[in-house]
């Protein structure tokens, strides 16, 4: 049996800057990474904001990583940038393209930010609708403000919860904590990565008798 070594915040920003060269479109892209404690600051422009969230994605992949401050600018090279009312054609068509995105989900702009708002049944189509716009050429940030409807609470959700963290294979689920406060689902433990803190919020919000999830789970290399 074999053990890894923790990495210290050195080891982290070498492997971060690393991972990001590694990642598809940005070669080129200046970004500055430091490190304290395990948490990661980023910073730079990029021209759009799919390379912000690569930049992001890519950080929270690499081992030792307990938190990302995402102070990335995205800036759009000239050539690139279009109106806001374009981009509202653009987002309006995407939502409505989109199947698993009900026509209660609305779209504000406001210089290339776009704010999703409305109500929906469940968590995944409410990632669905973010997920159809935030690649839209001419988009900078994207805020949800998108709720879910009401629902009722249940006695064993707290167990239905834990049952289904304990099927993902992804997850240590001894090492996650669920506590249910009405339709609250509050998660803590510690996990050894974030795919794991992700996979354990996605198992918690697939319940129909939760409509949010306070995800206090620590990430630390062990």
């Amino acid at each position: 049996m074999t053990t890894t070594e923790p990495l210290d915040d050195r080891d982290v920003q070498r492997a971060v800057s690393q991972e990001l060269q590694w990642t598809p479109g940005l070669d080129d892209a200046a970004i500055g990474v430091a490190v304290k404690d395990g948490a990661v600051a980023l910073s730079g422009e990029v021209n759009s904001y799919s390379e912000r969230l690569a930049v992001k994605h890519a950080a929270l992949r690499v081992r030792g990583v307990s938190t990302v401050v995402d102070d990335i600018v995205v800036r759009p090279t000239h050539g690139t940038q279009i109106t806001d009312i374009e981009l509202a054609r653009e987002v309006d068509h995407a939502l409505h393209a989109t199947a698993n995105v009900p026509i209660t989900v609305k779209a504000v702009i406001d210089d290339g930010e776009v704010t999703l708002m409305g109500e929906v049944e469940w968590d995944h189509q409410r990632r669905s609708a973010k997920r159809s716009v935030q690649h839209l050429r001419g988009v900078r940030n994207v805020n949800s403000l998108i709720t879910l409807s009401a629902r009722p609470s249940a006695s064993d959700a707290e167990e239905r919860i834990r049952g289904a963290i304990l099927r993902n294979a992804a997850v240590d689920a001894n090492a996650v904590s669920v506590k249910i406060e009405g339709t609250r689902a509050i998660l803590t433990g510690t996990v050894r990565s974030w795919p794991e803190k992700s996979q354990a919020a996605d198992a918690a919000w697939a319940s129909p008798h939760v409509t949010s999830v306070d995800n206090r789970i620590e990430v630390r290399a062990r």
